[in-house]
């Protein structure tokens, strides 16, 4: 348990910090699922409409510092070549 005072606001500020990582965390997640249903469905405009929403929010994952940026990078073009896949 924390004892100073400034131990107890970082403890504080750690609770914070861990509940909006994990909302964006899980926002990304269910993101990247609707890319990926779309694609196991087989239907090529709902893929690409999913994949154009998921992308920002790989994005914005990466500069807040939930994802590495190579990460983000690598699930976008992943899933992107996997809808192009669908195009052929």
């Amino acid at each position: 348990m924390a004892n100073t005072t400034s131990a107890k606001k970082a403890t504080r500020k750690i609770a914070r910090r861990t509940a909006i990582n994990k909302n964006r965390r899980s926002r990304v997640r269910s993101f990247i699922r609707k890319v990926e249903e779309a694609i196991a469905s087989g239907d090529l405009a709902v893929a690409q409409e999913a994949l154009k929403a998921a992308q920002p929010e790989l994005a914005r994952a990466a500069t807040k510092g939930v994802l590495h940026r190579n990460t983000a990078s690598r699930k976008v073009s992943r899933l992107a070549s996997r809808v192009k896949a669908l195009a052929v």
